[in-house]
């Protein structure tokens, strides 16, 4: 079947302020759900940050400053979308119902609510109080779960009764993936329950969110591999997607180690199982991540030297490679090798450069209104580059 992807790439740049806009009015009428990316890209630089382990100066100020720029920017998002759905309800249905290339990205609402949620929790009480800020991840905890076991269920039910579908992209892991999101930052709310039964539900719960999930993810990974290795051309803007694939590997990885640490209080016969569960799957697979980091890496570095265009996918380089952070520290203080240290600070930097230029290009399509004009459409022909032939040798 032949399908549409429709990516954000921006026009000729207008130098006056939202110039590329007929109207500034229009500014929320094509805002989609992939604009929630750019509030996981930030977060998770927060919480990797809170996550290192290094004793840099500045460096947990940084936390906190940007942990508390996802928050703002979590709040004006939502609102924004609000205003979007009550004054271009046409466009929102549209974006769910009927194009599957902006359906997926209802994954991504939820995992930036679960991972502003986590970060408050973290890095929020000295700002807001412990209270608050235990008050407010249990707030956005629940919610973004709820929200995001609706849109694994949800978005790939659409996608087999009303979208008509090209092959797989990496873009279909987002809804899938957002259980686990949920799966590996509950844990954290777990010290605040009361002891037995809520406990006890919390983490086993969370171990359901992974399975579901990380099967979830199995049955795509496949379809998806099909499509890169051999099958249709994709568009040159998707390059910066294969990262998605990175997301449930370090978010898996991060979820049993988590649950691992919140078992001896909240399921203690199973404490040990747990332990030793978390280092053996979490080892193979953040090695498998790092080899599928040197093929989206490779694969980008050649589509950028053949001129790949800024587009808001580029936000897949931040969020993905965050939970790759967070999973090589949560392993490293699990099993006390100082290897995954280094890698957790060697993902981090890249983390951190990958998120200034995501954030710089951001920046510059919304001041001249290229961004907020819309999406182009992308149509999957034969004459589009592949992802590996995007640029020239």
């Amino acid at each position: 079947m032949q399908g549409n992807l429709d990516v954000m790439s921006l026009p000729t740049p207008n130098r006056s302020l939202l110039g590329a806009l007929d109207r500034p009015t229009e500014v929320f009428r094509h805002l989609g759900p992939n604009w929630y990316a750019a509030v996981m890209g930030t977060s998770i630089v927060a919480n990797g940050a809170n996550a290192l382990p290094v004793d840099v100066p500045g460096l947990h100020a940084f936390a906190v400053v940007v942990w508390a720029g996802s928050l703002l920017m979590l709040v004006a998002l939502m609102a924004a979308r609000a205003v979007h759905f009550t004054r271009h309800a046409d466009v929102a249905r549209f974006q769910l119902l009927d194009n599957p290339a902006t359906a997926v990205f209802y994954g991504c609402p939820p995992m930036a609510m679960l991972a502003v949620g986590y970060g408050t929790l973290m890095l929020g009480p000295e700002v807001i109080g412990a209270q608050a800020a235990i008050a407010l991840d249990t707030v956005l905890w629940t919610l973004g779960t709820l929200y995001a076991v609706l849109a694994a269920a949800g978005v790939p039910y659409l996608m087999i009764t009303r979208h008509r579908l090209g092959p797989a992209d990496p873009t279909w892991l987002l809804p899938v993936v957002a259980p686990m999101v949920a799966a590996a930052l509950g844990p954290a709310l777990v010290p605040h329950l009361p002891e037995g039964q809520a406990r006890a539900t919390l983490l086993l719960g969370c171990y359901a969110l992974f399975g579901a999930s990380l099967l979830a993810t199995l049955v795509l990974l496949p379809g998806i591999w099909a499509r890169l290795a051999g099958g249709p051309p994709s568009p040159v803007a998707l390059t910066p997607t294969l990262f998605l694939v990175l997301g449930p590997l370090g978010q898996s990885t991060t979820a049993v180690v988590q649950i691992a640490n919140a078992a001896g209080t909240a399921a203690p016969g199973y404490a040990a199982a747990t332990r030793a569960f978390a280092v053996l799957y979490g080892a193979p697979v953040m090695g498998f991540a790092l080899l599928w980091l040197v093929i989206a890496a490779t694969a980008n570095l050649r589509a950028l030297r053949g001129g790949m265009p800024f587009a808001m996918t580029w936000w897949a380089f931040t969020f993905p490679v965050g939970t790759c952070v967070t999973g090589a520290e949560t392993l490293a203080r699990h099993t006390g090798l100082v290897v995954y240290d280094w890698l957790a600070i060697g993902l981090y930097v890249l983390l951190v450069a990958a998120w200034g230029t995501a954030a710089l290009h951001t920046a510059r399509g919304l001041v001249s209104g290229a961004l907020p004009s819309g999406p182009g459409e992308v149509r999957c022909r034969t004459a589009e580059p592949h992802l590996d032939t995007a640029a020239a040798p």
